[in-house]
């Protein structure tokens, strides 16, 4: 009889709270990260997402509140959590006269343990900049080279500030692909980020923070339709025949004419998508342009908070 294999916690955090001065950057927050899972922690600038993930890794001290990483006290014991670790900040900096294999050989030797740096530079498709100046690589090669450090010491769980902030889509995608392949291969990811698409593409489940508390936390698919959010169907240069037929329908919609466009805002977009196909079809009515825009996580933020990510 096959049995169901559970996933086990890696990272535990309870009512963690820390405050500067008269601001209380972190109000109380408890969250856990499942092993093997990509994990994003969401939210506008100052929401503390930067200062609850500098607890977990050890570089900042709490005022009140538990952390746990694999099983040990990261308060009490945050130089054994420095060993299982992998940290990849927003911008690393490094000599620009370094060369990359230098630079891994560097930070390889600060371990009791390493991975190899021919390993490292070609699970990062850096092999052939192996003997390249940090001044010579691209913005996505720094950033893979980035990874590469973090990776070094072969850690269980990995944090990744931002780690595709300031690259072009193709660098972008490349990126993903590569933390794709860390989750195969049984890596924990805790991300940051502001872009929503990567969270979406990423990420099994989120966290989204504003004003030091956890405001939500699911799968992006639950919070998307937890919210209730209106999708957007939008018809480009209708004829009058379908603007009055729409007009006419009673259809569960809100709907926006414009001079070249009609704006539909539903809960029900399958419903009201199938009916106007259904309408145009009936009275031979070519629909020149139709296109279906879901809510995204951006949306569910905006309902939640008012704010924009980026603010």
């Amino acid at each position: 009889m096959r049995t169901i294999q559970q996933m086990s916690t890696v990272v535990t955090v309870r009512n963690l709270s820390k405050r500067y001065g008269g601001l209380l950057a972190v109000d109380g927050i408890s969250f856990s990260v499942e092993e093997g899972e990509i994990f994003g922690v969401l939210g506008p600038n100052g929401a503390g997402k930067t200062t609850t993930i500098e607890i977990i890794e050890g570089l900042r001290k709490p005022d009140g509140g538990e952390v746990s990483v694999c099983g040990i006290d990261a308060l009490r014991e945050p130089e054994r959590i420095k060993e299982l670790i992998g940290v990849q900040l927003q911008t690393t900096s490094l000599y620009e006269q370094i060369r990359v294999k230098e630079a891994v050989d560097l930070f390889g030797g600060y371990y009791r343990r390493a991975i190899p740096t021919s390993t490292l530079l070609e699970e990062v498709s850096l092999t052939d900049k192996r003997d390249s100046y940090v001044s010579q690589l691209s913005g996505g090669q720094k950033q893979r080279l980035a990874l590469a450090l973090a990776l070094v010491n072969d850690p269980g769980v990995l944090f990744l500030d931002e780690p595709t902030t300031g690259l072009d889509p193709q660098a972008r995608r490349s990126m993903w692909s590569t933390i794709t392949g860390l989750k195969q291969k049984g890596k924990t990811v805790i991300l940051t980020t502001h872009y929503m698409e990567e969270a979406e593409q990423l990420c099994r489940r989120v966290a989204i923070m504003d004003h030091g508390r956890i405001i939500a936390l699911d799968t992006p698919e639950a919070l998307i339709a937890g919210a209730g959010l209106e999708s957007r169907i939008e018809i480009d240069h209708p004829s009058e025949t379908l603007r009055s037929l729409l007009k006419q329908a009673e259809l569960p919609a809100r709907i926006s004419d414009g001079d070249d466009k009609i704006l539909l805002h539903t809960k029900n977009s399958s419903q009201v998508l199938k009916e106007i196909t259904r309408m145009a079809a009936d009275n031979d009515i070519d629909l020149e342009s139709i296109s279906v825009q879901k809510a995204t996580l951006e949306d569910v933020f905006l309902a939640l908070t008012g704010r924009q990510l980026r603010e």
